[in-house]
């Protein structure tokens, strides 16, 4: 399992994944990104509250991408169904 050690937002990090190089750095890029965004908007807030603020965020995309896919499949075994009863 490779390790990484990376600075993110200015803060040392080591860990190990099997997660790819490219997907580790796609991440850290999504959370800077999304840091400095709410940087913008809360000048005057403490960088562990916008910390805060950036896990409420992702966690909340993680939430409703979730529901939207739970639906998806839903909507999918629906149509597998009344194909599956259209063939009999």
């Amino acid at each position: 399992m490779p390790g990484y050690n990376l600075n993110v937002l200015g803060l040392e990090v080591a860990f190990k994944t099997d997660v790819g190089p490219d997907r580790v750095k796609k991440a850290k890029a999504l959370i800077e990104e999304r840091f400095q965004e709410l940087e913008k908007r809360g000048r005057k807030l403490s960088k562990e509250k916008l910390l805060i603020y950036l896990a409420l965020s992702l966690a909340d995309d993680y939430l409703q991408t979730s529901k939207r896919l739970e639906e998806q499949e839903k909507a999918l075994a629906k149509l597998l169904h009344r194909l599956e009863c259209h063939d009999e």
